[in-house]
């Protein structure tokens, strides 16, 4: 799926989930709530909803997607709501976030790019985690049999150890591995880490 296709499909599953007042934050995504403190970056957000909690909680929040829908619902959604989130549409494979953050996250996203674009974004986002930060990171990986939503030279699954060795050094705070079951009887593998990164927080 090109960066333009995947795009259109995700601004028209989003403007459903408008529709349907569909926000419940996703069971990745609760898992990483709780972790989530001080200045947070949300790299694909979506609609946002982990940027909402997060901001609810009293913590300022950057939310980047490339989906023009989801990106104007955050906007209104936050203004309404006098939250701290401050909301921009980015092509994500190749946009350069400047900063530090204390909590990073990004769930569901990496898949969608090929392999080198998807480490090379997750390298960037581990620059980004201040020391003694959070990252919290959720993808696919192989043993996913449910690839509708991919054209073939443009998604990345990556090996079910791979996400554990990007994360060498960091102390690990959450892994697991979890299987979802898929139309035509076929699965979705997930892999969901959260570390803290070495070093400490100089503030």
């Amino acid at each position: 799926m090109s960066q333009s296709s995947s795009v259109a499909f995700f601004d028209s599953q989003f403007q459903q989930q408008v529709r349907n007042r569909d926000f419940q934050l996703n069971p990745f995504e609760l898992l990483a709530l709780p972790y989530l403190k001080g200045r947070v970056l949300d790299y694909g957000c979506g609609l946002g909803n982990l940027a909402m909690e997060a901001a609810r909680r009293g913590c300022p929040v950057v939310a980047f997607d490339a989906s023009p829908a989801a990106i104007e619902h955050l906007r209104k959604r936050a203004l309404d709501a006098a939250l701290p989130i401050d909301a921009i549409e980015a092509d994500l494979r190749s946009h350069e976030v400047d900063g530090e953050f204390d909590c990073v996250v990004s769930i569901g996203l990496l898949m969608f790019f090929d392999c080198p674009t998807a480490l090379r974004v997750l390298a960037m986002l581990q620059d980004r985690v201040r020391p003694g930060g959070i990252a919290a990171v959720n993808v696919l990986i192989q043993g996913t049999t449910y690839l509708d939503m991919f054209q073939p030279d443009s998604h990345c699954l990556l090996p079910r150890e791979e996400m554990a060795k990007r994360f060498a050094g960091w102390d690990i705070l959450h892994f697991e591995f979890r299987d979802f079951e898929a139309p035509g009887q076929r699965t979705k593998s997930f892999v969901t880490l959260i570390a803290r990164k070495p070093g400490r927080d100089s503030r």
